[in-house]
């Protein structure tokens, strides 16, 4: 699998690109702020074709450029219901102080938006995706795994000794544990985490050393005996 990605904007929001190999068609997860230069230079550099974008969830940070790299390329975007309305009111997402920095900010919604739903399986571009719904970020948050490469593109529910803020419209603390209880502790701890900031980790090391997953950990209920 090829993955290539890079931070957009001044909130460094993870844009990647992920492709059975170069020269073939790809997806793209989370086109953020300013990525369209970043998008087609990937494109360009692995020779790639857009079939679809990938929204982890409707934040302002990473569905800035959603409308213009669909319109270019002429795909679909998918996105989780609960978190559709914030593509074309971005301010419905954010604190009050954000709130007067980018309210007059006005976003749209591609012509073409598709609906993720929890434990679906996405299969595009000659890849196999699984969709987890995360709520507690906000209330539409996915992540997408690729369970036969051990990879889990986490968004803003798990990053590298953190976790993503529950402080904003939509967000929730004691759910987001559940999230990350339900989703993140049951996969193996080789698989690759890449999340919505930051650098990639692993599910092994965030156990051991992220204290929201040990925070999470209760929530995850009972373990079968041996």
């Amino acid at each position: 699998m090829l993955i290539a990605g890079f931070p957009a904007g001044a909130f460094q929001t993870n844009c990647y690109v992920v492709a059975p190999a170069s020269g073939e068609e790809c997806v793209i997860i989370d086109p953020g702020q300013d990525a369209v230069d970043g998008v087609d230079e990937l494109l360009r550099e692995h020779r790639l074709k857009p079939v679809a974008v990938l929204l982890t969830h409707g934040h302002l940070d990473h569905v800035w450029s959603v409308a213009p790299v669909c319109g270019a390329r002429d795909v679909p975007a998918w996105i989780h219901p609960d978190d559709r309305h914030l593509l074309s009111d971005p301010a419905a997402g954010l604190s009050a102080g954000s709130t007067q920095l980018f309210g007059g900010l006005t976003l749209s919604e591609p012509d073409d938006v598709r609906e993720l739903s929890d434990g679906a399986e996405l299969r595009l571009a000659g890849l196999e995706l699984v969709v987890d719904h995360t709520p507690g970020h906000t209330r539409g948050s996915v992540s997408f795994r690729a369970p036969g490469d051990e990879i889990l593109f986490s968004g803003d529910l798990l990053f590298a000794g953190s976790i993503g803020r529950t402080d904003l419209p939509g967000g929730d603390y004691p759910t987001i544990l559940r999230s990350l209880a339900s989703k993140c502790l049951p996969l193996p701890d080789d698989t690759v985490v890449l999340p919505g900031h930051g650098p990639q980790t692993t599910i092994g090391r965030e156990r051991a050393t992220n204290p929201y997953l040990k925070e999470a950990a209760p929530h995850a209920g009972p373990t079968r005996g041996i």
